[in-house]
C-alpha cells in the first residue's frame, strides 16, 4: 500500500523546521530526537507523515535543493548577457553571497559528500540536481555562442563541468582547510575560463 501522509500541512512543516538541521549537521548525523526538538513534535507525528528518517532526509534535500536553484535563478534572472550570467552564477559562491544558500550551506556539497557510499537514494538525487546545473550552464554557454558572446568552437559541456567542478571543488577544500583564500583562489580561476572563451571585441 502506498503510503499517504496524514497531513500534508504539518508534513510541510516538518520538511522546514528541520531544513537547516540536516544540511548542518548531516543526513545520517541527524537523529530522531533532533527532529522532535527542532519540531515540538511526537515520533508519531513524524512517522505519521514520513515512512522513516529516510523519507524525511530526501524530502528536505529535495526542499533544500528548490530553495538553492531558486536563488541561482532569481539572481541570473536580474543579470543580462550571457557571459554576466555565467559571472553571476560564479559570484553567488563567494564568501559574501554564498550565505544566501540554505543554512549549512550548499546542499549538493553537503548532501554529495556524506552520501556517495553510503546513501544510494540520496547521492542519485544529488546526481540529479548536479545534472541540472550542468545543463544550465551549458545552455548558458551555447545561448552565447548564438549571441556571438562566447567562441563559436568550444565544447559547452565540458565548460560547465569545469566550472561547476571547480566550484564545488573550491567549496569543499575551503570548509576542509578553514582557508577562504582557496575559494576566492577558485572563482578568480572559473572567472578566467569565462574571460579565455569570450570573443574579443576589436579595438
Amino acid at each position: 500500500m502506498k503510503f499517504s501522509p496524514r497531513s500534508e500541512a504539518t508534513r510541510q512543516f516538518i520538511i522546514e523546521t528541520t531544513a537547516g538541521i540536516f544540511n548542518k549537521k548531516g543526513y545520517a548525523g541527524t537523529s530522531m530526537s533532533d527532529l522532535t526538538e527542532a519540531t515540538r513534535l511526537t515520533k508519531g507525528s513524524i512517522y505519521g507523515n514520513f515512512e522513516n528518517k529516510e523519507d524525511v532526509a530526501l524530502a528536505v534535500f529535495d526542499f533544500n535543493a528548490a530553495l538553492r536553484a531558486k536563488i541561482i535563478q532569481a539572481k541570473l534572472d536580474k543579470t543580462t548577457g550571457y557571459k554576466n550570467k555565467l559571472g553571476a552564477f560564479i559570484d553567488l559562491f563567494s564568501p559574501e553571497e554564498i550565505r544566501q544558500f540554505p543554512e549549512g550551506g550548499c546542499p549538493l556539497l553537503n548532501a554529495g559528500t556524506e552520501a556517495d557510499d553510503t546513501h544510494e537514494p540520496l547521492r542519485m538525487r544529488v546526481a540529479e540536481e548536479l545534472t541540472k546545473t550542468q545543463q544550465y550552464l551549458a545552455d548558458i554557454i551555447r545561448n552565447g555562442m548564438v549571441a556571438r558572446e562566447f567562441n563559436a568552437d568550444i565544447d559547452a559541456e565540458k565548460m560547465a563541468v569545469s566550472i561547476l567542478a571547480l566550484i564545488q571543488g573550491g567549496i569543499f577544500i575551503t570548509r576542509t582547510t578553514r582557508n577562504g583564500l582557496v575559494l576566492n583562489t577558485v572563482l578568480e580561476t572559473a572567472r578566467q575560463l569565462i574571460h579565455e572563451i569570450t570573443i574579443k571585441s576589436e579595438s
